[in-house]
């Protein structure tokens, strides 16, 4: 290790170096010029890090991402929010609100390594955008709010990377706010995410005076140094050892930090403990930093605990120590286990995970590469689609401009142009040959094929799951004329956005736009107006309902039709009875045992038709079932009745069942965070009360009052103005689904005459 004292800036491979000598030794590394994507060349798979920077709405994602852009030399100057000028914040929508919307794939390099980096909203009606960009990342950096810890977004999107096993490293930003707690962070996490914060680093100054951090591995303090000649832009920091004539207070925290430290990863890693007890029982302190860092990312790919560091991105302090620790603790492609690599081996598999609409080149398709090589100019097949397509450009994804590349390898993001049937979800293989080839070697590792795609079933790569809309509302063209126009835009949104649901009311004939939440359905109506060019009308936000029934119902149905000289006879009998809801069911069907032996394919299919089918649309307000389970007695068929008749006839059978079992609207209830002022906490509370919201807790942070309750969604539209009218816009506030809960009667009996038109 190299001793004195060392003027840092973040350098690149490429970067010219000078070495200055003036007593103690300083060197710094001065980038040539900003770095061009043209020059990337296919890194070392050990090299690769796929990640995603998530966090709540406001906790500094984009500030963060913009820093490491322009740190690792890919932009010439400091992107900010508030400017509307950062990089992947690219959207109109997104720097008129200050806030992202899209998730944004960014290609850079750190010092030996490539990041392909996702910068991901923090809105709740945007986590679709999360969950598909963690389905194919590595790993992640969850950013908190160091004077607010865990907040309502940081749940959801911290239980998604837990869902994919993603591996994480935490970022405790804005500690330069008054009110950055360490101690309340790290005990949030914990308490809140039920993780295991394993701390890496303590702040050294507080508030405005937050100055950098001491790494605990290496007893290095990291000083930014305010009175730099680049105006501040947090390029250089000095580094150097603590030592005595530093502040005594410092030099205790920072031995009590370090011994809580390693004390700790030794419960978390066997092999730390064995060397601990082994080398180093006398003095604990004097195991080398490598060797505790080794352990640290053993601890964090083993998802055992989840390193901590702290900084301030807008003060442009504490992020390249945090890209240091992405290409450290975090996983390289090759560390995550799938077991479809092993069955393609150097054949292609690859994931599309998120498709966009260029005006010039069409349909843009975002692929991880899994295994084998994409090239351009070559055919793929796609399994999904049982389809051959051919992809004409490849590219590197940098936001929203993109460079174009001869090949891209395994463990890569690359973007594709060209593959026009493609959707989210979709794995794309090099042939049909390579696929069946891989479903043999997964037979005979002895994994079962899967029922549904025969011998490819079990070498499709799990697509990502898209929540049910919450909200929807009618949309119309300004004329007749535009209706083909309005059609194809909703079309491309709907490929670009799965959690958009567009269908046509077959009472009305009118289109039905169904979405995540009030924002989601404003972009979607904002951007057909910009993009396409449509001025749509949105008729009033109404609440997506759901159905069940109250109880256990038996009942047959016959049918006995002829079409034209062919006679179709059904007779059907089955049974309905309903789940619990509150520990989430959905619906289910069953067959009895005797009855599943005897029904012919054909059959068996049309009778699951007829009773998803019959699952779609709820009796009371036509919305779909949750929480029913059907079983299907006795089928009986003349011979020559077509499976078509089948279905309808256990369509018309279900229909019976659930209106004799009596129907039960389930509404969406939200989890609701407000926090305000103590003073006008009251003022909330009995508004609240008035939307038969139910308080769960009152916490407090700092000098304001953090309100946790539940509410139905009905009953908080347009909260945020009438929450900035009670309070004098002093509160903040977050919504996130909760449950489906069933409606009282009265106001079920209320609900159904409004929708009746009787009110």
């Amino acid at each position: 290790m190299i001793s004195g004292r060392f003027l840092f800036i973040a350098g690149l491979r490429c970067c010219r170096c000078r070495l200055s000598w003036h007593g103690k030794r300083h060197y710094s590394f001065l980038p040539d010029e900003v770095k061009s994507l043209r020059a990337l060349a296919s890194p070392d798979i050990s090299k690769i890090r796929n990640i995603g920077i998530m966090a709540h709405i406001d906790a500094g994602k984009t500030t963060t991402t913009e820093r490491m852009l322009y740190y690792s030399g890919y932009t010439r100057a400091l992107g900010d929010v508030d400017d509307g000028d950062t990089v992947t914040d690219f959207m109109a929508q997104e720097r008129e609100r200050g806030i992202t919307i899209q998730s944004a794939a960014v290609t850079f390099d750190w010092k030996s390594h490539r990041i392909n980096l996702i910068d991901t909203p923090g809105h709740v009606d945007f986590t679709l955008e999360v969950e598909r960009a963690l389905r194919v990342l590595d790993g992640a950096v969850a950013v908190f709010d160091a004077s607010a810890g865990v907040e309502a977004q940081t749940l959801t999107v911290w239980r998604q990377a837990e869902k994919h096993h993603v591996p994480c490293v935490c970022f405790l930003n804005k500690m330069d706010k008054p009110a950055a707690n360490l101690n309340l962070s790290i005990e949030s996490i914990r308490q809140k995410l039920k993780a295991n914060p394993v701390l890496l680093q303590i702040p050294v100054g507080g508030g405005k005076n937050f100055m950098g951090v001491v790494d605990l591995l290496t007893n290095q303090k990291l000083i930014w140094n305010l009175k730099s000649t680049r105006d501040d832009d947090g390029r250089i920091f000095e580094s150097k050892p603590l030592d005595q004539s530093d502040e005594p207070e410092l030099l205790q925290q920072v031995s009590e930090a370090r011994t809580a430290l390693i004390e700790q990863v030794a419960d978390l890693d066997d092999e730390f403990a064995e060397l601990l007890l082994t080398d180093f029982s006398d003095n604990f302190d004097a195991v080398p930093s490598s060797k505790l860092q080794e352990a640290v990312r053993r601890v964090t790919l083993a998802r055992k605990g989840v390193p901590v560091l702290c900084g301030s991105s807008l003060r442009n302090k504490g992020v390249q120590p945090l890209l240091d620790a992405i290409t450290a603790y975090l996983p390289a492609p090759n560390e995550r286990h799938h077991d479809l690599v092993r069955w393609y081996k150097d054949d292609l598999c690859a994931l599309a995970f998120k498709v966009v609409h260029d005006k010039q080149r069409g349909p843009l398709v975002f692929l991880r590469i899994y295994s084998g090589t994409l090239k351009p100019q070559t055919a793929v097949h796609n399994i999904n689609r049982n389809s051959i397509e051919r992809m004409s450009r490849l590219l590197v994804p940098f936001a929203d401009q993109h460079v174009e590349i001869p090949s891209m390898t395994a463990g890569n993001i690359a973007l594709t142009v060209g593959l026009k049937q493609t959707v989210t979800g979709d794995t794309i293989v090099s042939s049909k040959a390579s696929a069946a080839a891989a479903a043999r070697r997964a037979q005979n590792d002895g994994v079962e094929a899967g029922k549904k795609r025969g011998e490819h079933a079990s070498v499709v790569l799990s697509g990502v799951e898209v929540p049910d809309p919450v909200f929807f509302c009618t949309i119309e063209p300004p004329t007749m004329a535009k209706q083909a126009d309005l059609e194809h835009a909703l079309n491309c949104l709907q490929r670009e956005d799965p959690s958009l649901k567009v269908r046509l009311d077959p009472d009305s004939g009118q289109t039905i736009l169904c979405g995540m939440g009030e924002l989601h359905i404003e972009i979607i109506h904002d951007r057909i107006r910009r993009e396409y060019g449509i001025e749509t009308h949105l008729g009033p936000l109404q609440v997506a309902y759901r159905e069940s029934i109250l109880h256990q119902v038996s009942t047959t149905d016959l049918l006995d039709r002829t079409v034209g000289e062919r006679r179709h006879v059904v007779e059907v009998e089955l049974a309905v009875a309903p789940l619990d809801i509150s520990l989430g069911a959905s619906c289910e069907l069953a067959f009895t045992e005797e009855l599943r032996g005897q029904l012919s394919p054909e059959i068996k299919e049309a009778v699951e038709n007829g009773v998803h089918s019959s699952y779609l649309q709820g009796p009371l307000l036509g919305c779909p079932l949750q929480g029913v389970s059907t079983l299907i007695q006795s089928v009986s068929t003349e011979p020559g009745t077509s499976p078509t008749m089948v279905s309808a006839c256990v369509s018309r059978c279900m229909l019976k069942a659930l209106r004799l079992a009596e129907g039960q609207v389930l509404e969406p209830v939200m989890s609701l965070e407000v926090t305000v002022e103590e003073e006008r906490l009251s003022s909330v509370l009995g508004d609240l009360a008035q939307r038969r919201g139910t308080v769960r807790d009152i916490q407090s942070r700092h000098d304001n009052k953090v309100l946790l309750a539940t509410v139905p969604l009905a009953e908080i539209m347009g909260y945020s103005t009438i929450l900035r009218t009670l309070t004098s816009g002093n509160a903040t506030f977050s919504l996130e689904l909760d449950t489906y809960e069933p409606m009282n009667p009265q106001d079920q009996s209320t609900l159904l005459k409004r929708m009746a038109g009787l009110l």
